[in-house]
């Protein structure tokens, strides 16, 4: 034991001598998620509007006086459609909207009219939900009345924040992407530096130190979830917690092992840092696309789905997202432990023995 918490305190202090590293973790934990949560946007915001209006009428500029800050900027008035399709082509304009001559003759006759709206798809999720936004405008103006009324109850979210998952989903990612890279430079780093040969000649035991190497870097990666949660998720976004807290660590814990071995998997094949990084970009990127934390798995190909149960990150997002915001029972919770902890464990053993080979 004493030779273990040797080698364990060794590499903990070797970290914090790093200032490289040491910046990187910081900055990750929270610089980078708090960025994300405020700079990613879903709903739209200051979106950019021009239109034509032919019929120079009431109800034009009635439905343009809907759109106002901070969803949209001040609707641009354009001469002609000539003038607005080139606005849009020169990305000046994301959403167009054209009032024929009669679009306001046509309410009063018919009780039936039409606008004509033009979107810069580019940026898609922008303009079809802004479309969905005049939909919206359209219909509060109307005196259409449907047989059927919607009302529609937000669960786990009731303000509908997406700052709040957005900054939580890059926070897993960050994790993921940590634990692997720091598992694998904990070893990588002794052969850039020669120290590999006068490792392997300490007399110790060599599933000790790999063992107390992996798991120091675990422990750097707790202590980081800990600030990240406490001061980004809780103190800038106030994510909820529903759940236990205590369990959540726990979880975490235990993916960090699956982590782990994919980073001790890394490390045996790798000759130098630049070499960590380009594996361990090419295996993460997967596991984060397989895992639901940026695509919802329900939408993606059957094929992928089935592949997503082989994705560690898919059950510990599944099961930390329910902590937070559901509040699931433990018992619930257990199938989402059960698989994390099997594929934790075998991720951890397959890495330490590809690592091990190398003593």
């Amino acid at each position: 034991m004493k030779a273990f918490f040797t080698i364990f305190l060794k590499e903990i202090i070797t970290f914090l001598r790093n200032w490289g590293l040491v910046v990187v973790l910081l900055y990750s934990f929270t610089l980078d998620i708090y960025i994300a949560g405020q700079g990613f946007e879903v709903k739209p915001r200051n979106v950019s509007v021009g239109y034509v209006d032919y019929s120079e009428g009431v109800l034009s500029k009635k439905v343009l006086s809907h759109l106002h800050k901070p969803e949209f900027k001040e609707p641009v008035q354009f001469n002609s459609e000539e003038e607005l399709n080139k606005a849009i082509f020169n990305k000046e304009i994301i959403v167009g909207i054209i009032f024929d001559e009669d679009f306001e003759k046509n309410i009063y006759k018919t009780g039936k009219t039409q606008i004509n709206v033009l979107l810069d798809s580019t940026a898609a999720s922008q303009a079809f939900i802004t479309l969905s936004y005049l939909q919206n405008i359209v219909l509060r103006l109307s005196d259409i009345e449907f047989p059927v009324e919607l009302k529609t109850h937000k669960l786990f979210n009731q303000n509908a924040d997406t700052k709040k998952f957005i900054s939580f989903s890059e926070f897993l990612s960050v994790l993921t992407l940590l634990g692997v890279i720091l598992s694998a430079v904990v070893f990588v780093r002794e052969k850039e530096n020669g120290t590999w040969d006068i490792m392997l000649l300490m007399p110790v035991d060599s599933k000790l130190i790999i063992l107390a190497k992996s798991l120091s870097q675990i422990t750097i990666i707790m202590i980081g979830v800990v600030l990240s949660v406490g001061l980004i998720l809780f103190g800038v976004f106030n994510v909820p917690i529903n759940g236990s807290f205590t369990i959540f660590i726990v979880f975490t814990f235990v993916f960090l092992f699956a982590v782990s071995g994919i980073g001790l998997f890394i490390a045996s094949i790798s000759r130098d840092l630049l070499q960590v990084a380009q594996l361990s970009v090419i295996i993460i990127m997967p596991m984060i696309f397989l895992s639901g934390a940026w695509t919802p798995i329900y939408s993606m190909h059957p094929v992928i789905q089935y592949l997503s149960y082989l994705s560690p990150l898919r059950y510990y997002i599944e099961g930390s997202l329910s902590i937070f915001f559901r509040g699931i029972n433990s018992i619930d919770l257990l199938p989402h432990f059960l698989a994390l902890t099997l594929l934790s464990f075998l991720l951890y053993i397959f890495g330490f023995r590809k690592i091990g080979k190398l003593f």
